[in-house]
């Protein structure tokens, strides 16, 4: 089956010959933009056999991002030479910052040193960086101010790095596929994205924002649109899958200038003879009539934003497939929707104690369906989301919680009519007669009988394309990634994975699953290849002599 393979970078060119016409059109725009960018002549995008040789790997794109939701917009706009600066009149309220940045001021943030600027910044992200642009974008936003940002941004087109942004669907990522009912836990100027202002947006569609809190049927409307005004529609590819992203290795020996896969065993042996250099991703699109044309791409940087949203959380017990159980909200929301659990007699199993949890309890509760809601914690648990929310601006939050506290079962009394929580239990199983078995800490089981059961503990992003599924990525190898418990292990401000270069990780991948933290992200890793192809340039002018300049 033929694929379709693009090998460009800063001074590289297609190379091919004559490609068929479907295949062609697709990416005409893709090979229209890389000549108008790099300012050569493009030919159409060669088509290779599955099987075949890849030559002429000098050849690659800078950086592919996988994953088109706000962290890989956000990481394109920045890729697309847009530089924050500090502005003309901005005063930080933090004092000890605020001369920092004024040490620099004429430079973009993302030339300065970053380390420096996020050294004793304090908030709910763990990663520095994210904390610090965090705080130039939204200061004091954690103390409840309302502070403008003290950025002001620049088109700055010598800074563009050519990249592709790969996602399943359209620019929003998964806030395209979230329950539409529901209010999104940030406000809508926390979900912005820089440039462009949300509530500027609303006023634009005529649309009237009644609270600070949105819809993310709205968000993702916004992201959509965001791509669209600030120019980078053509970086996105959407209906991309990826099926595989494995490193190559360069033979420093052997000049032939051919990327071949290395065995392990031949790699441990003569690995002083070789370099890590490109990436090969490959994948299918899917096109109009459902059909899928394969591809492969090769690339010098991969940049993980796939967020954490691809694979629900499962409790891995018996009956947990039966159609009753639910994994999602979606799904759940479908089925209330229809009216297929409306009228029943029989309660709605809900598991979880987080917000997603509590997102479908209210649900269920609004629609006049028995609720039994378990979750392993203690109602007093510290750690639990509800504790962290300030009751005024999410009270239907504290409601859901208020009634975690008092409805909660006890052997001396029946199921609560509406609602009955069981804290410190988990389920056994599922039996297809529609009951679940649950227990308590104490080893006490109780049996109900279910309408439908709802599994809500979490999900975990679908890397599956990576070698060990990208375990060994996290801080534990030997566990799947999660965002809270096992994120990637990154360098700390260039987001760069610690163990495997050339490859960087954002977003909810290495813990930040607020919006608002996650343009850290991008902010680290432009740094990084901005500082690494200066070095490459410089490198290319001493070899030069110095007096052949740069093309």
């Amino acid at each position: 089956m033929p694929v379709w393979c693009c090998r460009c970078s800063l001074a590289g060119h297609f190379r091919n010959y004559s490609d068929p016409e479907t295949e062609g059109e697709i990416f005409n725009s893709l090979v229209q933009y890389f000549g108008d960018n790099l300012g050569r002549r493009v030919k159409a995008m060669p088509l290779v056999e599955e099987t075949s040789l890849l030559e002429d790997s000098s050849v690659t794109l800078p950086v592919v991002v996988i994953g088109n939701g706000p962290s890989g917009i956000c990481l394109s706009y920045m890729l697309s030479g847009y530089r924050p600066y500090l502005s003309s009149e901005a005063i930080h309220p933090n004092t000890i910052l605020h001369s920092k940045l004024e040490e620099a001021r004429h430079l973009s943030i993302v030339d300065q040193d970053l380390e420096y600027l996020s050294e004793g910044l304090e908030g709910r992200s763990s990663n520095p960086v994210a904390v610090l642009f965090d705080t130039l974008l939204h200061p004091d936003a954690d103390f409840g101010y309302d502070y403008p940002s003290i950025l002001h941004w620049k088109l700055e087109q010598h800074h563009y790095i050519p990249h592709l942004v790969l996602g399943k669907g359209p620019p929003g990522g998964a806030w395209h596929n979230m329950e539409g009912s529901m209010l999104t836990i940030s406000f809508g100027n926390w979900m912005e994205l820089p440039g462009l202002k949300f509530k500027d947006w609303v006023s634009s569609k005529r649309r009237n924002l009644k609270g600070d809190r949105v819809m993310p049927e709205e968000i993702a409307r916004y992201y959509k649109h965001y791509v669209k005004v600030m120019g980078l529609q053509k970086n996105f590819r959407e209906n991309t899958y990826i099926t595989s992203v494995s490193r190559l290795y360069r033979d420093q020996v052997d000049n032939d200038g051919q990327d071949r896969d290395i065995s392990t065993q031949h790699l441990q042996i003569e690995k002083s003879k070789f370099t890590k250099r490109n990436w090969e991703i490959r994948g299918y699109q899917r096109i109009r009539d459902g059909s899928h044309i394969p591809f492969c791409l090769f690339a010098e940087n991969v940049a993980l934003a796939t967020g954490t949203l691809d694979s629900p959380g499962r409790l891995e017990i018996d009956g947990e497939d039966f159609p009753f159980v639910f994994h999602s909200m979606p799904e759940f929301g479908a089925a209330i929707s229809k009216g297929q659990l409306c009228g029943k007699v029989d309660p709605v199993l809900i598991v979880g104690s987080g917000l997603t949890a509590a997102d479908a309890v209210l649900c269920a509760y609004n629609n006049n369906v028995p609720v039994i809601h378990v979750f392993r914690r203690r109602v007093t648990d510290p750690s639990l989301i509800f504790k962290q929310l300030p009751k005024k601006l999410y009270p239907e939050y504290h409601k859901v919680y208020h009634m975690m506290c008092t409805q909660s079962y006890s052997l001396d009394s029946n199921l609560l009519s509406d609602y009955t929580s069981f804290p410190e239990h988990h389920v056994l199983s599922f039996k297809s007669d529609m009951k679940c078995i649950l227990q308590n800490i104490s080893g006490l089981k109780k049996i109900f009988k279910l309408s439908a059961a709802v599994v809500l503990i979490g999900s975990h992003p679908n890397l599956s394309f990576l070698k060990e599924q990208g375990c060994y990525l996290g801080y534990n190898s030997s566990q799947p990634i999660t965002c809270k418990g096992n994120p990637v292990e990154i360098d700390a401000y260039t987001y760069e994975c610690v163990k495997e270069a050339n490859l960087f990780a954002l977003g909810p991948l290495v813990g930040d699953n607020f919006v608002r933290f996650l343009k850290g992200g991008a902010l680290g890793v432009t740094r990084c290849l901005a500082t690494r192809q200066k070095k490459k340039k410089q490198h290319l002018f001493v070899e030069r002599g110095g007096g052949d300049g740069i093309a």
